[in-house]
């Protein structure tokens, strides 16, 4: 494994929401496009009225609400019909959204929320004169409004100091597995902390909510680190030269990903640097933790090889896309919904720049096969699903989303798809 020492030195800026402190404009509900297997992609208008929303996330209580993250530090509630007008939770106060890509960032309910009430949140804070932090916290829904979160409920499980404003990752959720997972971008100063296993920079972190804290060597791996212990199966634990949390390293801005609801696999959007979005995978049957190549490589593409290995020494991406169709890759779901039977299985993903959609299944050999679904209008900062897998995407203007088959069209995909449209990748697939 290669070893590097901290570097602090300015890089490009984060593709990942680099322009998120452009003013919110309305814009149009995206067009519909032509999908394989005869059907059209469309997005229907659910709800505005939000502020730089960033994330969706729903609370697995039969309530059918979703959860929208705004960035500056408030969380709000469309209950099916409306959005609320009074905050689920407002820590504003708390959150620092200076740089373009801080904030608000992350959110996730506990697996028995309708017990315990707990959810955990992701945000930066600035606690001092040129320096910042990413704090992950537990909260509590309040005992008497369930649309209402307990503000001085808060529990800090750790915190991770940033080189830098930018590259922040900052998504939450819990896996089959139960534990937490918790994305981790390099800090933006350092890419070479993707590769540093001595820093939470740069990975997917994995903790047990239910285990006491393991002794902490130094502070280096998470600040004041309290509420969570480490799952069996994490690569470092008790090593004196890695970090306990550490499940998959090797990343850049792994800004949004998503477990699939049926099969348990990971699927992790990784933000590039000049040239390659990159969409990361993990099965759950083969799940060892991984090294996602940043900063060897960019997508498929060497990109730094000073002191880095063979490739079989990493786990290359199983989708990319250059920059002439986008710069900030949005990972997104996959459907397993059923009010849009034609989407079944089908992989969703997006560009914050292009607002292109992407839909991806695996073709035979397991290899996954893409298609444009939608040249949208939306500035796509992330996707979502409510609790019957229902597919959702937030737009940096203020719009909510939902994703929909608008209606037929004959059209199969050429280019390259030799299986035929994408009911029949599935099938060549058998998933």
């Amino acid at each position: 494994m290669r070893r590097r020492p901290h570097l602090l030195s300015p890089g490009p800026p984060a593709a990942a929401l680099a322009v998120l402190a452009l003013a919110a404009t309305a814009l149009p509900a995206a067009p519909a496009g032509a999908q394989p297997g005869g059907w059209t992609l469309g997005t229907q208008l659910v709800t505005g009225g939000l502020t730089q929303p960033v994330g969706i996330a729903h609370a697995g209580d039969g309530s059918g609400r979703l959860f929208l993250i705004e960035r500056a530090g408030v969380i709000r509630i469309w209950d099916g019909g409306s959005l609320l007008p009074a905050p689920f939770l407002d820590v504003s106060a708390l959150v620092d959204p200076t740089g373009p890509e801080q904030g608000l960032l992350g959110l996730a309910f506990h697996p028995d929320y309708e017990t315990n009430g707990f959810f955990y949140i992701d945000y930066t804070r600035d606690p001092g004169p040129g320096l910042d932090r990413t704090v992950v916290a537990r909260y509590q829904v309040s005992a008497g409004d369930p649309d209402v979160a307990d503000a001085g409920s808060a529990l800090v499980l750790f915190e991770i100091e940033q080189p830098a404003q930018n590259h922040n990752g900052g998504d939450l959720h819990f896996g089959p597995d139960g534990f937490l997972y918790i994305s981790s971008g390099d800090g933006g100063g350092s890419p070479q902390n993707g590769q540093m296993v001595d820093t939470l920079l740069g990975k997917v972190l994995r903790i047990d909510l239910d285990a006491a804290p393991p002794p902490r060597p130094n502070e280096v791996c998470g600040l004041g680190a309290q509420g969570y212990g480490i799952p069996p199966g994490n690569p470092f634990p008790g090593a004196a030269d890695g970090c306990d949390e550490i499940w998959a390293h090797g990343l850049r801005n792994p800004w949004r990903l998503s477990f699939d609801r049926l099969t348990g696999d990971l699927f992790i959007g990784d933000v590039g640097q000049n040239q390659w979005e990159e969409i990361d995978f993990e099965p759950l049957a083969v799940m060892p933790p991984s090294n996602f190549g940043w900063d060897c490589w960019e997508g498929n593409h060497v990109f730094d090889p000073t002191g880095c290995g063979p490739a079989s020494d990493y786990d290359f991406p199983i989708l990319e896309y250059d920059h002439d169709l986008g710069c900030s890759v949005a990972g997104g779901y996959r459907y397993r919904g059923a009010a849009q039977p034609d989407m079944q299985g089908t992989y969703f993903y997006g560009d914050f720049c292009s607002g292109r959609i992407w839909g991806a299944l695996p073709g035979c050999g397991g290899v996954w096969r893409e298609v444009e679904l939608l040249d949208s209008a939306i500035s796509i900062t992330a996707f979502g699903e409510d609790e019957a897998g229902e597919l959702y995407v937030l737009g940096l203007n203020g719009q909510l989303h939902r994703l929909v088959v608008a209606g037929p069209a004959p059209v199969i995909f050429d280019g390259g798809f030799e299986f035929g449209d994408l009911s029949e990748w599935s099938v060549c697939a058998g998933s």
